[in-house]
């Protein structure tokens, strides 16, 4: 998608997309994210996702990743993004369970979202080396009670050695074992989060050349086609019919005059490759 979106954007516009030096605070593309038009965006093309991104409204890098770790059934149902949204927009206070972990929790606003924020904690708060706190998340996950039961004393032991009050070590771990249970790798959603930017990047700058790039992709399947089609209507972005003399293979972009305005501007040319029975 992203190589078929760089050459029509090349062919149309001359100007070379290179995704790698993108900045990541585009105000138009989280202006895109926040208003969930992200139908063809991916990650974000689901109703339920693209309602939870009108509630949480994006502005940030750091959002876009929390927001790929959020979009699951355990932090959806026990309560921790309606926490993350209202903390996000100021309707609740962050809180933290003790100011040495406010770093590692500030950029979710005080919620565990991520693995890596357990396995850290473990480790300024309990002194677990960071082998052990892998070994402790990796306990978490699997929800073994007597490994668990051990690595909580262990944690609980760690803290007081380091002059933290033993209940509230107690409590904290409970907190974290809480969450580790729904808690995604920060890594892994990061990943995803720069080929979503990247993607609703393409869609707010050059919005015909990636219907046309998604069209091209997903042309084989007529469902996603037939809703990408009515979503090029609904933005008012004329789509013209395969000619031999101007079709390509793929869906490509041509300039087309209004049929109303008469203004010329940019359209959707359907591919060859799209007409059933005609190969290639």
């Amino acid at each position: 998608l992203h190589q078929e979106g760089a050459r029509l954007v090349q062919q149309t516009h001359g100007v070379e997309v290179d995704y790698a030096a993108l900045p990541l605070d585009d105000e138009k593309t989280y202006e895109l994210i926040g208003r969930g038009d992200t139908l063809g965006v991916f990650q974000l093309e689901s109703s339920g996702m693209r309602e939870l991104l009108g509630n949480l409204r994006p502005d940030t890098f750091e959002d876009v990743i929390a927001v790929l770790a959020l979009y699951r059934p355990g932090p959806l149902g026990t309560g921790m993004v309606d926490t993350f949204c209202r903390r996000k927009h100021g309707e609740e206070k962050t809180e933290y369970p003790h100011e040495s972990v406010k770093p590692i929790l500030e950029e979710t606003y005080g919620v565990m979202v991520y693995q890596e924020q357990v396995m850290r904690i473990a480790n300024v708060v309990g002194g677990f080396t960071m082998s052990d706190a892998d070994n402790l998340r990796k306990a978490m996950g699997k929800k073994k009670k007597e490994v668990m039961d051990e690595y909580e004393q262990k944690f609980v032991d760690g803290a007081v050695a380091q002059e933290y009050d033993g209940k509230f070590a107690r409590e904290l771990f409970q907190t974290m074992a809480h969450f580790a249970g729904y808690g995604f790798n920060k890594s892994h959603s990061a990943a995803y989060a720069l080929l979503t930017y990247r993607t609703a990047w393409l869609k707010a700058h050059y919005p015909v050349e990636f219907f046309a790039c998604n069209l091209t992709v997903e042309s084989g399947n007529s469902d996603k086609v037939k809703e990408f089609m009515d979503e090029i209507r609904r933005q008012d972005i004329p789509i013209l019919p395969p000619d031999v003399n101007s079709s390509e293979r793929r869906f490509s972009v041509e300039k087309t005059p209004h049929a109303e305005t008469g203004e010329e501007g940019w359209a959707v040319r359907v591919g060859l490759g799209a007409i059933k029975g005609l190969g290639s």
